[in-house]
């Protein structure tokens, strides 16, 4: 690679001068006069911003130095810089790894607010700051150029024409979830061109988005797509980072995705997608990982942060002011996992977390984001924090405050579990849902009072502070962990294909293998295995709250029983489209139960249930029944032999009010839940309010759809399923 320094060259060999520019906005920002170079960089001593160019030879580099240097940014504009040129930022100063400097001019790094990234991080000892044969405790600065083993910043202007694109903000009430992978869920896809399979593209073709709607999802929530790199250590196990939760670039989306090319083009392919979706009336939310960084611990590559803030971007385990103390070794806090925690509290991390959010939902029209381990940035120091910097700033921002804003309510730590416990506008994943369903239709519950719990919104965890059901974001399975299909069909991890001896992912699975470990031809056992994946998925749809159900999952995805599947970029984990293994009457009854779900607000309600009538002389609102046929009394709750119950949930009228304030009236409905392994008879309550009815939905094979039901009847509601009836 060559190198003009310090840095007025262009590629036709004339002069280029360095404007002072300005120091804000952070980043690179492109018209057709200068393009204004930024970045935040307070202990350095000089800041360059280096071109790149295609030559016969290889890459021609030039460097630009920027010497206007304004509350910790360093800034200069170049004068017509075309869009698409690649480039990369350099920064002096002190190399004190003691201290927690580690400037390595030698390093080129990704532009923190880079809009698109051209390119891959190439394994090198060169992209690491320090040479590394060199004591820990006492590093070097290692001078080997990393260059030629990074990928550039690219220079992107933004005149996407969006038409009458507007965010949809569907209440939360009526928001169904689907969280899936950009490539794992178009890979395999027969109706998607060869070459838009795996992008952003092929998500947001016609067929894909068709696909959702009609299965009845209103939001897709993307796994991690902000530009994100392998960790050497999955490298040289020959294996990718395929989730994406290692990420370096939080302006840019993913290179790799896109079926343009990634010279800034990406950029366009991702709002086009965008805009797709919403003219289907999908909603797009974005898994977005602040907590940490692909720059790992203090012994990772210097890729970005480490080269320009290293000390003000990363916690460490020293908060006070003596945290630097020369006498002993600079050690990251990590509560991630990952070997870094992002010091979300300090000014500058902030800034750069609340401009990308804003960035996503102005420019890139999202409507809303999931915060991966969002404990670890909702801390003040070491201490998890609901009034801190981060969570007031994001309530009070008059952008971000109206999208959807979901946490992930727990980090790697014992004390960043805090689930029920984030503020308004906040609603969260709730692993305590998952955990009662699974453990329910396993028979591995005492009663049924949590389950109850549960199905009706989760109280216990949202109701004290003012909250709502749909709060609780209910799922059974997420990308981490079992399929649906091998939660029924595994009682152990399968992982070796992850090179880490199977001792990855966690041991705590709540599945149940229905008699046989994996794969079999007992037809008994493969009818019982959907029958439970029918019961899980339909119980998520019709209790309480959000629910969020994961790609490929109605239709029987499996992974081989792989509960670990982050380094699985193959078949692995890609959706399987093929009809020949799909278990379609598992999607059929999917559809059918949001269908339901949608056309009946008595069954997506805002309001809390309180167990008593809405209207004088009217039902209860909600009502639980014995299988014996009569409401549940407090000695039933305690029978921790009880498996069997059902939930009445009154729509004669609604609790809520319409949009002017009338009374709104739906069916009625009687949901029958048999966890346990035996049949068991029940009777239909004789009461005023039960009636007549049918049924609208089954998991039970001895009770058709459509069968009608009337007050005082009983059946035999058949061991492990659920019965839906409906009441007009």
């Amino acid at each position: 690679m060559g190198r003009v320094t310090p840095g007025e060259w262009t590629a036709q060999g004339e002069s280029v001068p360095v404007w002072p520019g300005r120091g804000w906005p952070l980043g690179a920002t492109w018209s057709e006069e200068s393009t204004n170079f930024a970045v935040y960089a307070p202990e350095a001593t000089q800041v360059w911003v280096c071109f790149f160019y295609d030559t016969p030879d290889g890459d021609l580099e030039s460097q630009h130095l920027l010497t206007e240097h304004t509350l910790g940014v360093w800034h200069g504009a170049v004068p017509e810089v075309p869009v698409g040129q690649r480039y990369g930022i350099r920064a002096d100063g002190p190399w004190e790894p003691r201290l927690g400097f580690r400037f390595n001019p030698t390093k080129l790094l990704i532009d923190p607010y880079a809009q698109a990234i051209s390119g891959d991080v190439t394994p090198n000892p060169a992209v690491f700051g320090y040479d590394m044969d060199s004591h820990a405790e006492s590093q070097r600065r290692n001078e080997t150029d990393s260059a030629q083993y990074m990928p550039k910043s690219v220079i992107v202007r933004n005149d996407f024409d969006w038409g009458d694109d507007a965010p949809i903000r569907r209440k939360w009430r009526d928001t169904v979830i689907y969280e899936l992978h950009v490539k794992g869920f178009t890979e395999l896809h027969d109706r998607i061109p060869p070459e838009l399979r795996g992008t952003y593209a092929g998500l947001g073709h016609p067929t894909t988005v068709e696909y959702l709607r009609d299965l009845g999802i209103t939001a897709v929530e993307l796994l991690p797509v902000h530009q994100f790199v392998t960790e050497p250590a999955l490298a040289q196990r020959g294996l990718t980072n395929f989730w994406g939760y290692n990420s370096i670039g939080y302006f840019a989306p993913h290179g790799a995705y896109s079926a343009s090319g990634d010279a800034g083009t990406q950029v366009a392919e991702f709002k086009q997608m965008v805009k797709n979706f919403h003219a289907a009336g999908i909603e797009v939310i974005l898994d977005v990982v602040y907590n940490h960084t692909a720059e790992a611990g203090v012994l990772g590559p210097t890729l970005s942060f480490r080269g320009l803030d290293d000390r003000g971007f990363y916690q460490r385990v020293r908060e006070d002011n003596a945290q630097f103390d020369i006498s002993e070794p600079d050690t990251y806090w990590d509560v991630t996992g990952c070997g870094n925690t992002v010091a979300a509290y300090r000014p500058s991390p902030l800034r750069l977390i609340l401009d990308s959010l804003r960035y996503w939902v102005s420019e890139m029209h999202v409507d809303g984001f999931r915060f991966d381990l969002m404990s670890a940035i909702a801390r003040t120091g070491h201490e998890v924090d609901m009034r801190g910097h981060l969570l007031t700033t994001i309530g009070q921002d008059p952008i971000l405050r109206h999208v959807k804003l979901i946490a992930e309510p727990w980090d790697a730590s014992i004390d960043g579990y805090r689930v029920g416990e984030f503020p308004p506008p906040w609603v969260e994943w709730n692993d305590q849902f998952r955990d009662t369903m699974r453990d329910f239709w396993r028979a591995q519950t005492s009663g049924v009072r949590t389950v109850a719990t549960r199905l009706a919104g989760s109280s216990d965890l949202y109701l004290d502070d003012g909250r709502s059901p749909y709060n609780s974001v209910n799922f059974v399975t997420a990308h981490d962990g079992f399929t649906l299909r091998d939660l029924v069909s595994y009682n152990d991890k399968h992982n070796e294909a992850n090179g880490e001896d199977n001792r990855d992912g966690t041991d705590n699975n709540r599945s149940w293998n229905c008699g046989v470990e994996g794969p079999t031809e007992d037809r008994a056992i493969n009818a019982l295995r959907k029958r439970q994946a029918a019961n899980l998925i339909v119980s998520l749809c019709l209790s309480n709250g959000v629910p969020m159900l994961v790609a490929g999952d109605e239709r029987g995805r499996t992974q081989g029983g792989n509960n670990n599947a982050y380094a699985q970029d193959n078949e692995t984990s890609w959706v399987d489209w093929r009809a020949e293994d799909a278990w379609l009457d598992v999607y059929e009854l999917t559809k059918k139960a949001l269908r339901i779900r949608r056309d009946h607000p008595a069954l997506r309600q805002r309001h809390w249930f309180e167990g008593r009538p809405t209207i004088v002389g009217g039902p209860k609102d909600l009502a639980w029944i014995h299988p014996a046929g009569r409401e549940m009394t407090p000695e039933d709750w305690q029978d921790d032999g009880l498996a069997v119950v059902g939930m009445f949930v009154s729509g004669d009228p609604l609790r809520s009010p319409g949009p002017r304030g009338e009374q709104l009236r739906d069916s009625s409905f009687l949901l029958w839940l048999n966890g346990s392994g035996n049949d068991v008879e029940v009777s239909l309550p004789d009461s005023p309010w039960v009636r007549e009815g049918r049924v609208v939905l089954s998991t039970d094979p001895g009770v058709d759809e459509e069968t009608p039901m009337v007050g005082g009847q009983r059946f035999v509601l058949a061991a492990r399923s659920l019965v839906l009836m409906q009441h007009d």
